[in-house]
């Protein structure tokens, strides 16, 4: 199965596709990982995508599609694979299109901005050993303080409100338009975020299998 994953950023995208990628036996394509390793590594597509990511704007299209073009033709997405972060506007889903991949299912995961910037405000990250920790859902034992190293926990740059505002507004504005495009297609199934994440895999899972996953 050729599948995209949509939803607002925090949504659970990258979490549900780890399952699906269990389920179905298929490779997870994250536009996300593949830009981060490059800018760990310093390349020169990481170089250029790294000053969009660090303001919270999208990688501009063509820089995305090549990369996204590279990694469909390895060997391990001849049987299939789930798209996540790509396409991110109507323009990208038409050149995908283009390169003549025939998606089979979109799924979106919807999430309330509320839910979202809860989620995402609420992370905490230790500077020294890069333990996670949420102010809500994993706190740590002391405020501020790493439980394993004691080291001082930081907000990431792209988890400041601000910054989670602006990407949701980017969102709302180039992406869920998505919807209706492959809406259109007959290929959009939608699912609610629930608060569990157990809860949201069972509605992922059932949506599957109606569409013989």
């Amino acid at each position: 199965m050729k599948m995209i994953l949509l939803g607002a950023p925090g949504a659970g995208k990258g979490t549900q596709a780890e399952v699906i990628c269990d389920t179905l036996h298929i490779p997870a394509v994250s536009t996300g990982n593949i830009l981060k390793e490059a800018v760990r590594k310093g390349t020169e597509l990481g170089v250029k995508a790294k000053g969009f990511m660090d303001a919270g704007q999208l990688v501009p299209d063509d820089l995305v599609i090549s990369i996204i073009k590279e990694r469909l033709a390895e060997p391990d997405c001849a049987g299939g694979f789930i798209l996540d972060g790509f396409p991110r506007n109507v323009q990208q889903a038409q050149a995908l299109e283009e390169l003549g991949v025939a998606i089979d299912l979109v799924l979106d995961i919807e999430v309330a901005d509320e839910d979202i910037m809860r989620r995402l405000t609420g992370r905490r990250v230790c500077a020294s050993c890069g333990a996670s920790y949420h102010t809500a859902f994993k706190p740590s034992k002391a405020e501020g303080v790493c439980d394993r190293c004691s080291g001082e926990l930081i907000v990431r740059a792209d988890d400041a409100p601000e910054t989670v505002a602006k990407r949701l507004t980017v969102y709302h504005e180039q992406t869920e338009p998505l919807k209706d495009f492959y809406e259109a297609k007959g290929k959009l199934a939608i699912v609610q975020g629930q608060e569990e994440v157990a809860d949201t895999t069972k509605l992922v899972l059932d949506t599957l299998s109606r569409y013989g996953g």
